[in-house]
């Protein structure tokens, strides 16, 4: 068949990579001639201009974008065709970002911080959208929208937060508290994994990020009752239930 080419990471999991280039696609930085070629979209999506680069460079285009992430560049580009001035709340960097903000004519604007707010540029907006990149901390984005609010004479809010985040973000405030240890399984390229991480290390000091089983040590678990188990957003469920399984293992040889 035609070879199969993404640009980058298809997401933030290595293991995933690892299967996905195992299954013979190959990831490119730069789009090239791509007659005969096909190009998968990545989960987190991307630039109206990537994709109109592809399909002029001759690639065939199979669109791998997550629905979720797809309803909110609907929403995104809703917003502006009504007039409203778009603001991204997310990591300006992450590639779901740029494929939200690259979906508009005009240049969404994109907090990623209540200190990183450009408080002149937004009095000047009468009213804007307000869309989430889909892995965001829900607390972090309503304080943000607050102080758009604020400064801001109309906002229409959009929670584009996906219900697995919100779901886990919810559990996360509680299960540091009730369990002697945590552990968060993802890779360390995962912004959304990385958040989980952060809020339950403020809760909980005994908590630990690993990638893989192979990164549990013994020494976290000797005198702890139970474990609290959660993950990213693209961690594969094979890899939790290995984590899962060594825990039960270290715990009761």
């Amino acid at each position: 068949g035609q070879p199969v080419f993404m640009l980058g990471d298809i997401v933030h999991n290595e293991e995933v990579v690892r299967q996905v280039e195992k299954a013979g696609i190959r990831k490119i930085h730069r789009l090239g001639a791509g007659a005969g070629r096909i190009l998968l979209i990545r989960a987190h999506g991307c630039s109206n201009k990537i994709l109109r680069r592809a399909k002029k460079c001759g690639y065939t285009v199979i669109d791998a974008t997550c629905p979720m992430v797809k309803d909110i560049h609907k929403i995104a580009k809703d917003l502006e065709e009504n007039g409203y001035r778009v603001i991204v709340i997310g990591d300006k960097l992450h590639d779901e970002v740029q494929g939200i903000a690259g979906q508009l004519k005009t240049k969404a604007i994109v907090i990623d911080d209540l200190k990183n707010i450009p408080l002149k540029k937004i009095k000047a907006i009468r009213k804007a959208g307000v869309v989430v990149q889909s892995t965001q901390n829900l607390d972090k984005a309503l304080k943000i929208v607050n102080v758009l609010r604020e400064n801001i004479r109309e906002v229409e809010f959009h929670n584009t937060i996906c219900n697995p985040t919100r779901i886990k973000q919810a559990e996360i405030k509680s299960m540091p508290l009730e369990n002697d240890v945590m552990i968060i399984i993802g890779s360390k390229a995962s912004a959304n994994t990385r958040r989980l991480y952060e809020i339950s290390r403020s809760l909980n000091k005994k908590s630990y990020w690993v990638n893989s089983e192979k990164e549990i040590k013994k020494t976290w678990l000797s005198k702890s009752k139970n474990a609290g188990i959660t993950a990213g957003a693209s961690t594969p469920e094979s890899t939790i239930r290995e984590v899962i399984e060594r825990i039960r293992t270290t715990k009761n040889p």
